[in-house]
């Protein structure tokens, strides 16, 4: 697949506009022209991942949305408010991760006459055309945990089977086990890693009893932290 082909629209494949052997700041410049998949035509600008460049904890969400995608950064919105406060109580310094999701563009529809643009799930094309991206991160954080916020970040991460029901708030190894020769365990090498899933915080926010569900996620979160003592 050529460049060309991609920006025509006819590939999902990020990899050629990812630069080899770069740092974020270098993956950053680069995402700001990636046209991987279609959903660069509608959205404001890419959002890539911020943080600490060394952070032992890289939190992985699904997508950017309205406020992230208007002010270029991600979880600055609702759900961003959320997590930063879980991640406080679960004993985490907001400020020691790195953030980011699994695809850099805001995929949306209209509502409301047009006026208001509402999230959309990203396709898994479209997760994987992004994945080049977040191998690209961790290659260079190099984390001890993963936190994959919600089902689009952990199936990104484990494969289309994932569920988050079945595998939130338990510790995973980082590759799994049966990715013994797959991408992840080439680009991550032997190193001690693990992946915790969760709820993603927007989870909170739609939820009929927000208590219950906030509380459920600092719980997930404290399993994280427990593995950084």
């Amino acid at each position: 697949m050529t460049r060309d082909e991609v920006q025509d629209g006819e590939g999902y494949d990020a990899t050629p506009y990812v630069p080899a052997d770069a740092g974020l700041e270098a993956l950053r410049s680069a995402a700001a022209g990636c046209r991987g998949c279609p959903l660069h035509r509608n959205a404001t600008q890419t959002v890539f991942g911020e943080g600490d460049p060394s952070a032992r904890v890289v939190l992985v969400g699904e997508q950017p949305g309205d406020q992230e995608d208007r002010r270029g950064h991600p979880f600055v919105g609702p759900a961003g408010g959320v997590l930063k406060r879980a991640l406080e109580e679960a004993g985490i310094d907001p400020g020691q991760t790195y953030t980011t999701n699994a695809v850099k563009h805001f995929k949306f529809t209209f509502t409301g006459g047009g006026k208001r643009r509402i999230h959309k799930p990203p396709s898994l094309r479209e997760v994987s055309a992004c994945k080049p991206w977040l191998a690209a991160e961790l290659r260079i954080v190099r984390p001890e945990v993963i936190v994959a916020l919600g089902g689009t970040a952990g199936k990104a991460l484990l494969g289309s089977s994932f569920r988050v029901t079945k595998e939130r708030g338990a510790l995973l190894p980082f590759p799994p086990p049966d990715d013994a020769g797959g991408p992840w365990k080439e680009l991550l090498g032997d190193g001690e890693i693990h992946l915790l899933a969760t709820i993603h915080p927007s989870a909170v926010l739609r939820a009929e009893d927000r208590d219950a569900m906030y509380s459920g996620l600092v719980a997930d979160l404290r399993v994280a932290a427990d593995a950084l003592s």
